[in-house]
């Protein structure tokens, strides 16, 4: 027997069944982050509804099951396992589709217990009819996607996943293999983007016919409804994708209203028409970082503050559209330069912001990856979303 099946076959894996299980999941994935330099805590009632299924609309159309490893008592993993009904509706070839499954929120002390939780995980999903694993994905392909690969010298932006080196090798072992690579890529908002998107930009602003306007929160279910329209017609195609279902964008809006900027968001019209969005999030893990994730009993106060004015703050986009009819033309590339320029010039000019993040970026997503590196930006963290056969 090798070491690492001799030290699998001490590890005893329990499923979560209630509250305290789920509490019990959130906090050791909360005790393997804090080991992990550049990991900003998060807030730890946000994590609890995303594993709850009566408060995350998610679980309107997935099912999950998470589980977490002891040994000798002691907690040392976790996982979840979770098949998503609109995720199996997809085509097969845009990823997912008919016998997909997935795992995610997986955290391991060691190889051994991480061949265990995938073992497990891969058994729960077969007694399920799937006939194929991706992951990690925690839990939905708009939450946290991908390992991160590359890129840990460095603290993460809002609502991207920061994760150890050497899980990779652990998940390869265990016989996954890549099946997507996922960019962010930084982008210094510092300085004018290069002359090449300033004519592109001063031109768009010379036709009559576009106009880029804020986001208006004060008809805030009516802008979410447009941005909704724009994202699943502008997504579908892409690898991965699964409606954005309303009860899922009405949760997210909530939840994210507190950091929108009206200057940082834009939707651009053609003829009047919505064709396009741009989001842009102040990162609230700059302020979560100094509060170490605590709102009480003081944290409040500086996330109040910040949260009035994030003064200096990273901007990430993680979202941006363009109606598919647009898609492969010189106005959707225009549309997106001339609400990048304009938000570039809100977060510098109001906020003394100078970093920015683009992404996640499909690796082959050749629209997006030309227009990062038009605007000089650079690839500062790479996720992978692997996949095994369920034989």
């Amino acid at each position: 027997m090798t070491d690492v099946a001799s030290r699998e076959a001490e590890i005893r894996i329990e499923p979560v069944t209630d509250k305290r299980g789920r509490a019990a999941f959130v906090d050791l994935g909360r005790a393997f982050s804090d080991r992990l330099p550049h990991f900003v805590p998060q807030i730890r009632a946000e994590q609890l509804e995303l594993v709850d299924p009566a408060k995350n609309p998610f679980f309107g159309h997935a099912r999950a099951q998470m589980f977490i490893a002891y040994r000798g008592g002691k907690p040392v993993g976790r996982i979840s396992a979770h098949i998503d009904e609109l995720a199996l509706a997809m085509p097969a070839d845009q990823g997912f589709g008919p016998g997909t499954g997935f795992f995610g929120y997986f955290d391991a002390e060691d190889e051994a217990v991480a061949r265990a939780l995938l073992t497990t995980a891969e058994e729960w999903l077969k007694g399920q009819g799937m006939t194929r694993v991706l992951g990690p994905i925690s839990l939905s392909i708009w939450e946290e996607p991908g390992l991160l690969v590359r890129g840990q010298d460095h603290a993460p932006m809002i609502m991207m996943g920061h994760h150890p080196a050497h899980y990779a090798a652990w998940i390869e072992a265990a016989g996954y293999a890549c099946a997507k690579t996922l960019y962010t890529y930084d982008l210094d908002i510092s300085k004018p983007f290069p002359p090449l998107v300033q004519r592109i930009v001063q031109s768009g602003h010379k036709n009559a016919r576009i106009n880029v306007r804020r986001v208006d929160k004060s008809r805030w279910d009516d802008e979410v409804a447009i941005i909704l329209a724009i994202l699943n017609d502008a997504w579908s195609d892409n690898w991965g994708f699964v409606p954005f279902t309303p009860a899922e964008v009405a949760y997210a809006g909530k939840k994210l209203r507190p950091i929108i900027k009206e200057e940082l968001n834009m939707i651009a019209e053609v003829d009047g028409r919505p064709v396009a969005f741009m989001l842009t999030f102040p990162d609230v893990n700059d302020a979560l970082a100094r509060i170490k994730g605590k709102l009480f009993p003081f944290g409040w106060i500086h996330m109040l503050r910040w949260l009035r004015f994030p003064k200096g703050a990273g901007m990430r986009v993680p979202l941006m559209g363009v109606l598919k009819e647009l898609h492969n033309s010189r106005l959707a590339s225009q549309l997106a330069f001339m609400m990048i320029e304009t938000i570039r010039l809100e977060a510098n000019g109001k906020f003394g912001s100078t970093r920015g993040e683009l992404g996640w970026v499909l690796e082959d997503n050749q629209g997006m990856v030309a227009i990062a590196d038009t605007i000089q930006s650079t690839i500062n963290r790479e996720y992978v979303i692997y996949e095994k056969g369920l034989g």
